[in-house]
């Protein structure tokens, strides 16, 4: 029998239908309108989807609940770029508490779960000798997996190499409880650096069997080519899959041949990409002359050779980007115009890139969806039409986590005063 019943909902391919869930996942996906009796009984609760769009709970595949809103303190980034962002926040971790990360975190994990993300992996900073950041995220992590999944890689924003004692923190996070750990190649002093970071974290990496996400070629240098060594390091180590490259900006400027190149081993070897487009788009070409830059990989290319694509918010009101609410349909929004994916046969890839391929990312894919015998973990929009949720970007009318309504926002509408326009 349904405990509960999620009526009158529209499918991605336009079915108008009915959810029937229990104990947490759905029993049954039913045309709209055509009861099924046996799942039905007299406690049953309903809730009144009111036509609108049903998806699976949103995954934000990279995030950092360490450093959100503390943009501006103790100073306001002027020239835009990663290399000021990086010196802000290096003064301000200095001041971090348990108290001040939990309470920034919660914030914004509130206004995640208001814009339907359920499922979140978040960048821990473990640069921190004292890894406040880290301990505190893992303690969150523990008290809200009743309602949220959330996920903490051990991040070493200065660099492994360059930074002295990070290689023993990425260890300690790891026996602490951390789900995988990072690099960020393109920030160490050389670019033999950057490869030995990359052989030192799939070494931990493999060592734990957990997961690595790179922070790989966050730069308009078309030399920086440290995905192809991810995608190799991923194959030699085993890791494949448990593999994610975030940001990837160089391989927008790489030339053809070698693009080409890098594709297929990127197929061959089964990571996963994450572009940030909201923070890229700002970040990327400040010093590029005219034409500048886009700073965005090369999302359709990727998704047309099959390679799984998603898409994430990554910061927001940070000392690296000023601006952010949790809307992952913000920054879908801004990657389909930096990608040129405005076309109709585009609309679902890219809600797949917050949906599909970013809980593959998150290795979330068993029981991810919305069909019979997935968790009931669902997001339920104000729109009929996929393409207006990007148009839109609405706040879900429902949040549902594991059956049960999480959050409720109504629909929003505007009342007009003046009889021309009442019409």
């Amino acid at each position: 029998m349904a405990e509960h019943i999620l009526q009158n909902v529209v499918l991605l391919n336009g079915q108008r239908s009915d959810i029937y869930m229990d104990q947490g996942k759905i029993i049954a996906v039913r045309s709209c309108g055509t009861s099924d009796h046996k799942h039905i009984a007299t406690f049953t609760r309903i809730t009144d989807g009111k036509g609108g769009l049903v998806m699976p709970a949103f995954a934000e595949s990279h995030i950092h609940l360490d450093t959100v809103l503390t943009a501006g303190q103790p100073a306001w980034n002027t020239s835009g770029t990663l290399s000021e962002g990086i010196a802000i926040w290096s003064e301000r971790k200095q001041q971090l508490t348990r108290e001040d990360i939990r309470d920034r975190a919660m914030k914004v994990i509130r206004q995640l779960i208001a814009h339907g993300v359920l499922f979140i992996r978040s960048h821990a900073d473990i640069s921190d000798p004292n890894m406040t950041a880290l301990q505190t995220l893992l303690e969150l992590k523990e008290e809200l997996a009743e309602i949220v999944t959330l996920q903490v890689i051990a991040f070493p924003q200065n660099g492994i190499i360059a930074c002295p004692g990070n290689r023993e923190r990425m260890e300690e996070a790891l026996r602490l409880g951390a789900d995988g750990v990072g690099a960020i190649p393109h920030g160490e002093k050389t670019r033999e650096h950057g490869i030995a970071s990359l052989e030192i974290c799939f070494e931990l990496a493999q060592k734990a069997n957990c997961f690595v996400h790179v922070f790989c070629d966050e730069t308009d240098d078309p030399e920086s080519r440290f995905l192809e060594w991810t995608a190799v390091l991923a194959m030699e180590t085993g890791l494949r899959n448990k593999v994610t490259a975030s940001h990837c900006c160089a391989s927008a400027y790489y030339n053809e041949p070698y693009f080409q190149k890098v594709l297929s081993l990127i197929l061959s070897s089964g990571i996963h990409i994450v572009v940030c487009p909201l923070i890229n788009s700002s970040m990327q070409g400040r010093f590029d002359s005219y034409p500048k830059g886009r700073g965005i990989a090369r999302i359709q290319d990727m998704l047309r050779a099959g390679i799984p694509v998603a898409i994430a918010h990554d910061d927001l009101l940070t000392p690296f980007y000023s601006y952010g609410d949790g809307n992952l349909l913000q920054a879908v929004h801004m990657a389909a115009h930096l990608a040129h994916m405005t076309g109709r046969n585009d609309v679902l890839p890219l809600l797949d890139a917050i949906t599909e391929h970013a809980a593959e990312a998150l290795g979330l894919t068993e029981g991810y969806g919305v069909t019979e015998g997935c968790h009931a973990s669902l997001v339920v929009l104000p729109v009929t039409d996929p393409a207006d949720a990007i148009r839109l970007r609405p706040k879900p009318l429902y949040v549902l986590c594991k059956g049960e309504v999480l959050a409720h926002t109504p629909a929003v509408e505007t009342a007009f005063n003046h009889e021309s326009i009442t019409g």
